[in-house]
């Protein structure tokens, strides 16, 4: 990007919504995403920040679209990747809440395709990540350029084995997500997406709200843009099928998700138990709760609740953060590959409570307060050794072989580490894979291509019970 369109994204939307008597920590958080923008350079962002009902800063910052300089607003419509995931997951507790399904039931009765593969799987387990279905494009055959049918999806997906049995464990699986839509299809007798728009769009007056369409005209559509080689390129071009789907297929603007919230929390979708169902842990076979609930991660911000989900897709990334012991919604949708959409959400959200405050802005250590083993080295540790004594029990039966990989990966790649001291959380009742936490713990680590902020979740043993990770 030239330094002439760095300096223009900096600017703010010309017509930014604001709350009449904004306080100051919203004018802070409003610079605080100028800063961000030209930081990352970010094309555009659209940023909604709600206490309880009240919107106090809903705006847009730098492009929709850079080749015509449209102008990002609160109104700007992005696609929100995984963030689709709570709506899916939405449909489908609203099918159970009518009598039309069980959250018992077995997935092979309705995906009769899958019987000899998904024998256990229930749709619970799907919604929680637990089930221990692959996602589709670990298939060699997977073919990112077809355009594949739903019944095709279903059947590839039903090809290969499960990673470990029902329950036992947890995996993010997006091919889950996908099958929870074909379910709400072959259920309710109209498409996810027409679910969607009877149900949850049209009722809460998110106009704005679609499954994503390359076809269709959409007003105030934003364009997705990623670094190639340091040079910004728009997305590349996926299949409509693809693209449309339950896990990841969604388009929706700050003003939209806003409306999402506010609907949430006067129950107009899902009744209380539903979504007390959809923002507890899901409990694993072993009776150790895990941190996701339906559609959503139900884990924790300096030792306080936070209730989100983050979403990548096709040059956007987009992040959506409740903090319900504040009362307090975080909204930031990016079009941009590569833009921390989820570290600005957690910014934004220290600056409205500063009990909040994100590690990842502190510039060093916060507290005398270190782990009794530097947490480069006890992730190390954990990357080599399965067997670690330093981990609990709980985590160590669900950090398998890839996941370990996955931190040795981040390990290697860190050139430089800054401890950052500890929170002493052992009044908050934080649970983790059966364990009470009493002490969180970060550390940042620089890396060529950005910076990863880990937390470290530890039990009265200074044994980790969990590892929080986002990049900055």
């Amino acid at each position: 990007m030239d330094r002439a369109l760095v300096v223009l994204a900096g600017f703010a939307s010309l017509a930014p919504r604001v709350a009449a008597q904004r306080s100051g920590s919203a004018e802070a958080a409003d610079r605080y995403v100028s800063t961000e923008l030209a930081r990352q350079r970010i094309p555009g962002l659209a940023v909604a920040i709600l206490r309880g009902d009240q919107v106090i800063l809903a705006r847009g910052y730098g492009f929709a679209n850079l080749e015509h300089r449209v102008r990002a607003t609160d109104s700007t419509v992005f696609e929100v990747g995984s963030v689709t995931k709570q709506f899916t997951a939405a449909a489908v507790v609203m099918l159970s809440e009518q009598g039309r399904l069980r959250l018992s039931d077995p997935i092979t009765q309705y995906l009769p395709e899958g019987s000899s593969v998904w024998s256990g799987v229930t749709i619970q387990d799907v919604l929680t990540h637990t089930s221990g279905i692959p996602e589709y494009d670990a298939d060699s055959t997977f073919d990112w350029h077809r355009d594949y049918t739903e019944d095709e999806f279903v059947r590839l997906a039903a090809k290969r084995p499960l990673d470990f049995v029902p329950g036992e464990s947890e995996s993010y699986s997006s091919t889950g997500y996908f099958l929870l839509g074909v379910i709400v299809h072959r259920v309710s007798g109209v498409t996810w997406g027409e679910f969607l728009q009877r149900h949850v769009f049209r009722p809460l007056n998110m106009r704005t709200a679609h499954v994503n369409s390359e076809a269709d005209i959409i007003p105030n559509r934003a364009a997705g843009y990623e670094f190639t080689n340091d040079t910004l390129r728009n997305q590349e071009w996926v299949p409509p099928t693809i693209s449309s789907t339950a896990d990841l297929g969604l388009s929706l603007s700050a003003r939209d998700l806003a409306g999402w919230a506010v609907g949430l929390d006067h129950e107009k979708v899902l009744s209380h138990a539903g979504l007390e169902a959809s923002w507890s842990p899901v409990r694993l076979k072993s009776g150790e709760s895990y941190p996701y609930g339906f559609g959503w991660h139900v884990t924790q911000q300096r030792g306080y609740r936070r209730i989100g989900h983050g979403g990548s897709w096709q040059g956007f990334q987009a992040s959506i953060q409740r903090y319900p012991d504040f009362h307090l919604t975080v909204i930031v949708l990016a079009n941009l590959a590569q833009a921390n959409t989820e570290a600005i959400a957690f910014g934004i959200a220290g600056l409205m409570e500063p009990v909040l405050s994100a590690p990842h802005l502190w510039t060093g250590p916060r507290t005398d307060i270190t782990p009794p083993r530097t947490i480069d080295r006890l992730l190390s540790d954990i990357a080599s050794s399965a067997d670690s004594l330093e981990v609990t029990p709980g985590l160590r039966r669900v950090t398998p072989t890839t996941r370990r990989e996955r931190i040795g990966r981040w390990v290697k790649a860190i050139t430089h580490w800054t401890s950052l001291g500890c929170d002493t959380v052992a009044n908050r009742q934080i649970t983790r894979l059966g364990a009470e936490i009493q002490q969180i713990c970060y550390a940042k680590g620089a890396t060529p291509q950005g910076n990863i902020l880990f937390s470290i979740l530890y039990d009265a043993h200074w044994r980790a019970a969990g590892i929080d990770v986002y990049g900055f």
